[in-house]
């Protein structure tokens, strides 16, 4: 493990709980998207600042060890429940199992701060020995990344989540010593559950700025001739707004679509998602202007968002969104939903364009300003990788989450007094 070299206050040890959302895992599966992407990413920042990082995951795989070494951090397997994949939803039964083994391993080395992530996460956390108000406890801080209340309210985004979430969700909401929102948004959201909001910090997601960069000549100049390019980036389920997408292509002529997410290519015409993504672009007379790539690597997703004149994310809800931080560093204007926490990251007539959810026809016309407009398209995108620069580096993230860290553990110290 890293060892710091800073002067100043002590390296901590950190735990980070993530009972679904391996840092491990191959991204594009259901339960597989930006929860694991930022997990990883906050370890390997929190690691680099001289932490002791562990990472707490289900095993869903009996083969890998106990302990993985990955990018200065741990990820340790916790044996809950069968060690094959299970869906998310079904997760619940096993939290208690989860928090017990986390128990007996903190026995005598306890952390310094518990870091859960999702709401099950936080169930296994407290069951563990995290959370206020008990002397003793752990300190815990919680990043929820969705909340079923939003999944309920908003139609469209049928939450399959056990019945319990409605009650263990604001549990762990109001047990936890701080909440990390990502957003404005997310603020009202947890603000309606009761949370005061001095338990609220307010922390983003971030976007490696090594790996998401533009190209040598900087964002991509499209000359009259070629043929214009849109780019959406998801998991193959229906609240990602694919279908929006294509049915606004109709009204942009000439403009290609590429979709990447899901199953590996090959295997798209086994998933009901993508089958209907082909049959309504069949039935509206675009199929010949949308590809669907499927998963793709994350080693190839910066040329990606370089080859593409716009990056279009839609979705029903998005509690942050990274593909649109991801894009904007690297030089690509976006056009977005103006939901959750994209109406925070994409700044309205400045890095891309904000549209009202399910307005396909407004989605359209921005699409179409940002593709023939080229002089406009080029000044967001430079607005954009600023932006990105500025603001939203992981190594500025990791900072603003340790200053939680070191908050609610110094609170604990003086309430011990």
């Amino acid at each position: 493990m890293p060892i710091s070299t800073r002067s100043g206050p002590r390296a901590l040890r950190v735990a980070l709980v993530s009972e679904h959302a391996s840092p491990l895992a191959q991204l594009g599966g259901v339960d597989a998207g930006g929860q694991n992407i930022h997990v990883a990413a906050l370890a390997t920042a929190l690691a680099r600042r001289g932490h002791e990082v562990e990472v707490f995951t289900r095993r869903d795989d009996p083969e890998p060890p106990e302990t993985v070494e990955a990018g200065g951090f741990r990820v340790v397997h916790v044996p809950a429940g069968p060690p094959h994949p299970v869906p998310r939803d079904d997760l619940l039964p096993y939290m208690t199992e989860f928090g017990e083994w986390l128990a007996a391993r903190w026995t005598g080395a306890p952390p310094d701060v518990v870091h859960s992530h999702y709401w099950m996460s936080g169930v296994a956390a407290m069951r563990a020995g995290a959370g206020a108000p008990e002397e003793g406890r752990l300190p815990l801080v919680t990043t929820f990344h969705a909340l079923g209340t939003v999944k309920r309210r908003l139609p469209g985004l049928a939450d399959t989540s056990p019945i319990e979430r409605e009650e263990l969700e604001p549990l762990v909401a109001h047990r936890a010593d701080r909440v990390i929102a990502q957003s404005a948004d997310e603020v009202g959201e947890l603000l309606k559950i009761g949370l005061g909001r001095g338990q609220i910090a307010v922390v983003p997601s971030g976007v490696d700025l090594d790996r998401f960069r533009p190209g040598p000549g900087g964002p991509r100049l499209r000359s009259p001739e070629e043929t214009p390019r849109i780019l959406s980036v998801g998991r193959m389920v229906p609240r990602k707004g694919f279908l929006d997408l294509i049915k606004a292509l109709r009204r942009v002529p000439g403009a290609y679509l590429t979709i990447a997410g899901g199953p590996a290519k090959e295997r798209l015409r086994e998933d009901p998602v993508a089958r209907r993504l082909v049959e309504t672009a069949e039935g509206l007379g675009v199929a010949d202007r949308v590809e669907l790539l499927g998963g793709v690597p994350n080693d190839r997703m910066p040329e990606l968002y370089r080859s593409h004149d716009l990056l279009a994310c839609t979705p029903a809800y998005e509690t942050f969104g990274m593909t649109p931080l991801e894009a904007m560093a690297c030089g690509t204007p976006v056009v977005a939903y103006a939901v959750g926490g994209l109406a925070d990251s994409v700044a309205h007539g400045v890095s891309g364009l904000l549209v009202a959810p399910g307005d396909v026809d407004g989605l359209a016309k921005a699409i179409r300003e940002l593709l023939t407009v080229e002089p406009r398209r080029y000044a967001y995108a430079v607005a954009g990788m600023s932006q990105a620069q500025a603001r939203y580096p992981w190594p500025r993230v990791a900072e603003q989450v340790e200053a939680v860290y070191r908050s609610v553990i110094a609170r604990q110290l003086v309430s011990l007094r």
